[in-house]
């Protein structure tokens, strides 16, 4: 319903607050998120979140394709009230804004998923809880309280556990199933290369496996095998610093006890058994028939690029498309997401279809966010900003940088002459070098 927004309630709130001396959290300008961060993180955590695919040329690419657009304002229009409320699958959202899924938010805060799921929730926007959390979706889900959540799949070559893991998504109550299609293998991310981390192996991001009674299953098949091999796990680990250390995050990240972990071959053996599961390089798009057999939940293709793409989803019977190039982690030079989300667009209504299309990659502020949803954009996933809340400050820290994006969006309107979502389109923007 339309209302005065939140813009100037914010700015006052912020502006009172300093005339005491209180100052936010978090940096106001999305751009600066990104280095207030880096002073906080470790260098681990840091490389992994903020790092992308080998040069960096698709990351880079998602920011400036931004840059190539210019917003037209219009004048003497009434903006007293406005509606950035936006419906997707039945529910309507109060903000056109989404929490995208990351993994291994304990890279950044302790507080991971759940202080993620506290920050989105203040706000009323709804996060997908990705497969890799540091923290069982049953527990996120139950932070949330019923304010709604989506579910990220990552489809493992193990088909019992896709079947576990999206009933278990059901049974907490996720009202999306989001399916990342562009990770099949990890992309060639040189941070994290050459510190030689990657935070899985350590047992790191894999809540969600070893909460789950298909993986735990297979996990002890696995000891069970190499007992009967009489090869003790423990001897393959060599006693240097740095194998200690990956023992003990191992050990601390399993489910029970950590000094019963120490020398139980279960940790060891449940971060081999992920990385032989994790993903299915055959998958294709004979195997979508199968997954939707296993729900009734509305399924969104996250990774979509290209218009016969999204054409083929169309014709595939899923509910949602969703534009990203996973924030430019996976393909280097990769085609900017926004340079791709109105051909998609196109696509999809060329065959009549409203299906919602989703957006991230490159959203740094409410600027940014106008123009995605100007080009076609049903609604938007804030992905590195929130996480770079996170590490600044946990919840409040989320709750902040969501507070901004939805207040700056709402006076962008307003200044705009835009008084709902429905108002924005390609004749809101210009390209730069067009007259």
């Amino acid at each position: 319903m339309p209302q005065e927004g939140i813009g100037r309630a914010v700015q006052s709130a912020i502006y009172r607050a300093g005339a005491f001396g209180r100052r936010p959290a978090v940096p106001t300008d999305g751009t600066q998120l990104e280095p207030a961060a880096r002073k906080v993180m470790s260098r681990r955590g840091f490389a992994y979140v903020a790092g992308s695919a080998g040069s960096e040329a698709s990351a880079d690419a998602n920011v400036a394709a931004f840059d190539r657009w210019r917003v037209v304002p219009r004048m003497l229009v009434d903006t007293t009230q406005r509606d950035t409320s936006v419906e997707l699958f039945g529910r309507r959202h109060e903000s056109p804004f989404l929490v995208a899924p990351i993994g291994v938010l304990s890279l950044a805060d302790d507080g991971a998923d759940l202080a993620v799921a506290r920050g989105a929730r203040e706000q009323r926007v709804t996060p997908i809880l990705s497969t890799q959390a540091s923290v069982p979706m049953e527990e996120v889900a139950r932070v949330l309280g019923g304010s709604g959540h989506w579910y990220q799949l990552y489809w493992s070559s193990n088909d019992h556990l896709v079947e576990s893991l999206v009933s278990r998504a059901e049974a907490c109550g996720s009202e999306c199933l989001v399916v990342t299609l562009d990770t099949a293998y990890l992309g060639w991310r040189p941070r994290d290369l050459d510190l030689g981390h990657l935070p899985f192996a350590r047992g790191e991001g894999i809540a969600q496996y070893t909460s789950d009674p298909v993986f735990r299953r297979l996990v002890a098949e696995r000891v069970a095998a190499e007992r009967v091999a009489d090869a003790p796990p423990t001897a393959r680990l060599r006693p240097t610093p740095a194998a200690v250390a990956t023992l003990l995050s191992m050990s601390r990240k399993h489910p029970g006890n950590t000094r019963h972990n120490l020398t139980a071959p279960e940790p060891r053996a449940a971060v081999e058994t992920f990385l032989d599961v994790f993903s299915r390089p055959s998958l294709t798009w004979e195997d979508l028939p199968r997954l939707r057999a296993l729900t009734s939940l509305p399924i969104v293709l996250k990774g979509i690029l290209e218009p016969d793409d999204a054409r083929r989803a169309v014709d595939a019977g899923v509910d949602g498309v969703y534009v990203s190039n996973h924030g430019g982690r996976q393909v280097d030079r990769s085609v900017a997401a926004l340079d791709a989300l109105p051909g998609v667009v196109e696509a999809v209504r060329g065959t009549g279809s409203t299906m919602p299309v989703i957006f991230d990659s490159g959203i740094r502020c409410g600027a940014d966010a106008f123009v995605a949803l100007s080009l076609g954009a049903t609604a938007v996933g804030i992905g590195r900003p929130h996480v770079y809340g996170l590490a600044l400050a946990g919840a409040d820290g989320v709750s902040e940088v969501l507070r901004n994006l939805r207040a700056e969006l709402d006076l962008q309107l307003a200044l705009t002459g835009c008084t709902s979502l429905a108002d924005l389109g390609p004749e809101r923007l210009v390209r730069v070098g067009q007259q």
